[in-house]
């Protein structure tokens, strides 16, 4: 017999205040007990919205109309009180800040079963658990604002799985963590989903991490629409042209796969995991040069984008040094950091850091949550003062430098969108800085217009920002840091929460500035977009730079990046030492795989 619906979806549309489409629309579906469900689409379809309906906050507490019908465990969320719903459904929010109110660890995940008066020994005990699946357990005596974004979200983590919920919602719970942390998570909740009575929703653009836990998707189009639910075999694998085309993430497997597949390599089933393409690969026959007719991919290349001796018959390497100066290290650095420490809350976070950023370099900042990535680019725009002398951008001492000329000279974009608004509409969001600068009105409105345009905003210039979709407020506060045209641009996390699409379109206009002369500093956790697009990796690792060479040479010293707690990217993973096709062996970039479109 088969069991009731865990949750049950019909009909649903969702309408806020100050928009009159409906966005998601019409969405139906069931999650049944034990099952893991990934809700896709691109940014602005109502994911995170529907999200929300999923735990009553909308109707409930957020103004919107709510169509349709929402039941969790035979209750229905739009009228059942939060007390008795959350003992049915807990919920991660996109930003992990939204929902963190108590003075330590500990009491952060103790505070939902206290509130449901749950026994105290039982409280203890579900706090300690959850603590230790996410590895926060050691430091549950400290305040929650002292730890990093990424901590922050796997607290967040925890305190959902403390409410043993039946039903667990999750809104994008990797996207501030380091690889490390994304395996501990993702681990955790396939421990949650192994006993079988307990369900997961899951708002993720991370496929690379997600797709080994998920058992069904659900795709909602740009307008909100459903246009596919079924089994991750039928939708990923059977439609991932489909879905490319709607702007959504695909595993960075499938997206090599699509495009092996066009340079005529035989590739079925899609792989999805970069060890199904390695094993697809390795089984494969040697394609056939469509010129000469001969077979191809038969041996090494001398060199590739990862350098020469990238592949497996390489020469042995010698282990990345702790400072390896950059290909420009020749011209006079834009940004010099010289013995650079600083203190959060007593603790030292950065140690005597030197670094030297060329004028139009792009550089990658990589490390481990808490090696002090999110600090030290904050030190470099002026966002935390670092001591005098210690940092300057562009010949300005960014201890001495008044907040507004240090804002022309660089732009920055924070980890979390909302920390950086400060207007009431989209519109003068992106005016304010330009306003300040005393440019005549009709420069700001045509400046502005372009940004809107450029970003997919135009039809939200009117909106606040707090009512955009979290890639909609990401968009926007790259747009404040392009507009004013600083000669360097420093983002935190840029693609969090981007569909692909818009993901695609941002890196594109980076690389456009980047070839116009523009500097660019990257915090990611992104292994790939690291690979594809920076010329240059720094890596961090407890509040010091281990290294800083060029993204081939650190991706090629696996002990280094396992020093560092990172993962190297999933091609790299996928294609390393493969030997059926051994001319792909060095490949680590998207771009440089057979097949990629010009």
């Amino acid at each position: 017999m088969t069991p009731a619906p865990l949750l049950r979806v019909r009909g649903v549309g969702i309408t806020h205040d100050e928009s009159d489409v409906a966005t998601p629309a019409d969405v139906s579906f069931d999650v049944a007990p034990g099952e893991v469900v990934l809700l896709l689409g691109p940014s602005g379809s109502g994911k995170s919205t529907l999200a929300l309906a999923l735990n009553g906050l909308i109707p409930q507490s957020v103004a919107a109309t709510l169509v349709g019908s929402v039941s969790v465990g035979g209750l229905d969320a739009a009228t059942t009180p939060f007390a008795r719903l959350s003992t049915r459904v807990a919920m991660v929010f996109q930003d992990p800040d939204a929902q963190l109110v108590t003075g330590t660890v500990l009491d952060e995940v103790a505070f939902g079963p206290e509130n449901l008066r749950v026994p105290a020994d039982e409280v203890l005990a579900r706090a300690e658990a959850a603590l230790h699946r996410v590895g926060l357990w050691h430091r549950r005596a400290e305040n929650p604002d002292r730890l990093s974004g990424g901590g922050r979200q796997r607290l967040a983590i925890a305190c959902a799985l403390a409410m043993e919920s039946p039903l667990l919602v999750l809104d994008e719970p990797t996207a501030n963590l380091d690889p490390r942390g994304i395996d501990e998570v993702y681990a955790a909740l396939a421990e949650v989903v192994a006993v079988g009575d307990r369900a997961i929703v899951l708002v993720e653009h991370n496929l690379d991490a997600a797709i080994a836990l998920v058992d069904r998707v659900v795709v909602l189009d740009a307008a909100g629409r459903l246009v596919a639910s079924g089994a991750v075999d039928d939708v990923l694998r059977g439609r991932a042209a489909e879905l490319l085309a709607l702007g959504v993430w695909l595993p960075t497997s499938t997206l090599a796969a699509m495009r092996l597949r066009r340079a005529g390599y035989e590739l079925d089933p899609l792989p999805l995991t970069p060890d199904e393409l390695r094993a697809a690969l390795e089984s494969s026959p040697p394609r056939q040069d469509a010129s000469t007719g001969s077979a191809t991919g038969l041996s090494a290349p001398e060199s590739g984008p990862s350098g020469p001796g990238s592949g497996p018959s390489g020469p042995e390497r010698e282990p990345v040094p702790e400072r390896v100066e950059g290909p420009r290290a020749a011209s006079v650095p834009l940004i010099r950091v010289r013995g650079l420490t600083l203190m959060r809350g007593g603790t030292e976070v950065l140690r005597e850091v030197d670094l030297d950023i060329a004028p139009g370099e792009f550089v990658a900042i990589i490390g481990a949550n808490g090696a002090g990535k999110t600090t030290l680019v904050q030190a470099l725009a002026g966002v935390v003062r670092p001591p005098r002398g210690t940092v300057t951008v562009d010949g300005l001492d960014v201890h001495r430098t008044d907040a507004r000329t240090l804002a022309a000279t660089v732009g920055f974009v924070f980890q979390n969108p909302e920390h950086q608004f400060v207007a009431h509409t989209v519109f003068d969001e992106l005016a304010h800085g330009l306003r300040r600068r005393r440019l005549p009105e009709a420069e700001v409105r045509r400046r502005v217009d372009d940004m809107l345009a450029r970003f997919g905003l135009a039809g939200h210039a009117r909106s606040h920002p707090f009512l955009l979709s979290g890639g909609q407020k990401r968009r926007l506060s790259v747009g404040t840091a392009l507009i004013g045209g600083a000669r360097t641009l420093v983002l935190d996390e840029p693609t969090f929460g981007q569909d692909r699409a818009r993901a695609d379109e941002l890196l594109s206009l980076l690389g456009d500035l980047h070839g116009q002369g523009t500097t660019i500093a990257v915090v990611t956790h992104d292994m790939q977009l690291v690979t594809d697009h920076a010329e240059r990796t720094i890596v961090v690792a407890d509040g010091r730079i281990i290294a800083a060479a060029s993204t081939a040479t650190v991706f090629a010293d696996d002990a280094l990046i396992e020093r560092a707690g990172l993962r190297p990217p999933p091609l790299r993973r996928a294609l390393r030492g493969l030997t059926r096709h051994p001319s792909l062996a060095g490949v680590s970039r998207l771009a440089d795989l057979p097949g990629t479109p010009a």
